[in-house]
């Protein structure tokens, strides 16, 4: 069990499942309610969309583990699930049972609420994936982008989804409305966090195997660049994270009136954030670069829980 749990990567599934949840109950229904507009979306057929974004999900860390035995056996030896624990013909068929279920609710959903974008969304996840671990991941940034984006998709499908179960009840006036509008910005700043996130921590992850990845003809940003100038890239891109987190807090008056985000932005993310600038900037070897990769992972924990404290500005 603890190898399967391993092989799906568990962590970043119940970070992917908590952020839907944390999004559309910590703050896009109070956001609803708080324009006197009632949620109309069931709880079950959120569920569906939650179940499903987790089993994309598990589907691509599957089939990546199935195309990475060889680099993982120089990168991570001793720790190699695939072949080992799980044989690779059964580690392929989770990759496709987990596909085909997550397509299919998918699709489910998307035929609900007459959402052919959906459906195109869900059937060319799993394409982009298995291309991602076949031959992306191996290209100078292209990979880390694709991950990324991917990432960012997660809280855009809560709140569409949302609004398509209002749209059948009140109209695409709907759409319209300041609560529209206020929601949609609200998960673009959740989706941009995880976005820069995300690709700060895949670059981080390709200094972390760049060993494996150069024995195996990857061309990833440390192979091409080298380990220094990418480290230069990672800490700009933190350094541009931290100057969007602060641009937004004097921006936006619910930020900067609130004392409890001013704590909140200094301790438990600009904080942080210096330290895995210091982290990324001192690391030498592949376990400095998964400590920093942990560090990253905390960053994207805290930020999403900050939801928690901006369902505060929309409790009545």
């Amino acid at each position: 069990m603890k190898a399967f749990f391993k092989l799906i990567r568990i962590k970043n599934l119940i970070i992917i499942a908590l952020l839907q949840l944390l999004l559309r109950y910590g703050l896009l229904v109070p956001m609803l309610e708080f324009y006197g507009i009632v949620p109309v979306l069931s709880d079950f057929r959120f569920a569906l969309l939650v179940v499903a974004s987790v089993l994309m999900a598990a589907s691509g860390y599957v089939i990546n583990d199935y195309f990475d035995v060889k680099i993982d056996k120089i990168n991570r030896p001793g720790k190699v699930v695939v072949g080992n624990v799980f044989r690779r013909r059964s580690v392929l068929l989770m990759h496709v049972f987990f596909t085909f279920i997550g397509v299919f609710i998918g699709l489910f959903i998307s035929f609900i609420y007459k959402k052919e974008n959906y459906a195109l969304m869900f059937i060319l996840i799993p394409i982009v994936l298995w291309f991602y671990s076949t031959k992306l991941k191996k290209q100078i940034l292209l990979g880390n982008l694709v991950i990324s984006l991917l990432t960012a998709l997660v809280p855009y499908f809560v709140v569409s989804l949302e609004f398509s179960a209002l749209i059948k009840v009140y109209g695409k006036a709907i759409t319209e409305t300041e609560a529209c509008s206020t929601a949609w910005f609200w998960t673009t700043g959740f989706a941009f966090f995880a976005f820069i996130i995300t690709l700060i921590r895949e670059i981080i992850k390709d200094m972390e195997d760049e060993k494996g990845d150069r024995k195996e003809g990857c061309r990833t940003m440390p192979i091409e660049m080298g380990i220094f100038n990418t480290k230069i890239v990672v800490i700009t891109l933190i350094i541009a994270s931290k100057i969007a987190l602060w641009a937004l807090y004097f921006v936006i008056p619910e930020l900067r009136n609130d004392a409890i985000t001013l704590y909140y932005f200094i301790f438990l993310l600009s904080l942080p954030l210096l330290l895995l600038i210091w982290s990324v900037y001192t690391a030498k070897t592949a376990k400095n670069f998964l400590f920093a990769t942990r560090i990253n992972k905390m960053i994207m924990l805290f930020g999403i829980m900050f939801i928690l404290v901006a369902r505060t500005f929309f409790i009545l």
